[in-house]
């Protein structure tokens, strides 16, 4: 998942969401530190970064879920903590346990929250919606009887029907089969080319680069905020990957010796940054035979914004858990 989804207009559009040192403490704890950024209208803001970094506060603060501690924010025009009603007002949020009513059909679903949303003339936005999401098909079937990927539509066509400028998406697409997370991010791209402004937070990186900008968050912060394209760039090393026998074991072994301490793992490969290849393949192949792991092969390949995400967090705050490779929280 590469290509970015596409932008409305041609031109820059206006900030549709503008934070300013938002901050909240629960209790001693600081959940989310000073956080700045700017979301142009019809434009696509990804939070990402492991589980506890401050993504889904930030999400419930910026919704008006939650008061912020410190700092505020303008939504749509609407500042946050003098206005928050007028903010819930013109706001769609999906939150990670969105509820829908198992016991009604697709249609009385839809209906239900146009009434909560004070929505009185819904029929041709409900029409439109069940189109737009592809479960006309499935209007009369009760909600508790849709699959995963189909009531997670569903939840998008009720968080829509109030027609949003702005819509907050946790984590959407998590615990959803690869067909329905495709469908899904098809829509989104769709809302986009209409001028929907999105912010979201995800665990999938390959979703990352799909947005226009990538916000990195860790402990609080957001410790970079880029495109994924400039965010990869400055990656600053090589990068080689290792195919070898028990790469798990191969891998905990490297992590003794300082001089492989980036190594990450990604599923059954390790990769390794290195600053030149050609001595950096021989070392690594020496180091391996040392240590008694068979190598199947050591090639250079291109960095992720995974890749970059890890290097990021390592650089801000030291070494991740290294038992830890692959897709951030």
């Amino acid at each position: 998942m590469t290509d970015h989804v596409a932008r409305a207009g041609g031109t820059m559009p206006a900030a549709a969401l503008e934070t300013r040192e938002l901050t909240r403490f629960f209790g001693t704890t600081h959940a989310v530190n000073g956080v700045s950024f700017s979301v142009g209208r019809g434009e696509m803001l990804a939070l990402v970064g492991p589980d506890g970094a401050g993504k889904t506060t930030t999400i419930r603060m910026l919704t008006g879920v939650l008061k912020p501690t410190s700092g505020t924010a303008t939504v749509l025009g609407h500042d946050l903590v003098r206005e928050r009603d007028a903010v819930k007002r013109s706001i769609g949020y999906l939150s990670q346990v969105f509820s829908l009513y198992g016991d009604l059909t697709v249609d009385e679903n839809i209906e239900f929250f146009a009434q909560i949303h004070g929505v009185r003339r819904f029929q041709k936005r409900r029409e439109e919606l069940l189109s737009f999401t592809r479960l006309a098909p499935f209007r009369r079937r009760l909600a508790g009887n849709l699959s995963g990927g189909m009531k997670q539509k569903l939840a998008l066509a009720c968080t829509l029907i109030h027609s949003p400028g702005l819509i907050f998406l946790d984590e959407p697409t998590t615990g959803v089969d690869p067909v329905s997370r495709r469908d899904f991010w098809i829509i989104l791209s769709d809302l986009l080319r209409e001028g929907i402004t999105v912010v979201l937070a995800t665990p999938y990186l390959d979703e990352a680069e799909r947005c226009h900008t990538v916000a990195l968050m860790h402990e609080g912060r957001i410790i970079r905020r880029d495109t994924p394209a400039a965010i990869v760039e400055t990656f600053g090393k090589r990068l080689l990957e290792v195919v070898c026998e028990d790469a798990r074991a191969a891998y905990r072994a490297m992590k003794q010796a300082p001089e492989w301490e980036e190594a990450q793992m990604f599923g059954s490969r390790i990769h390794v940054p290195v600053e030149d290849v050609v001595a950096g393949t021989q070392r690594l192949q020496e180091a391996l035979e040392e240590m008694q792991f068979r190598v199947a092969s050591i090639r250079e390949i291109p960095p992720s914004l995974e890749d970059a995400f890890i290097s990021e967090i390592r650089h801000s705050e030291g070494p991740v858990n290294p038992s830890e490779g692959g897709t951030a929280a």
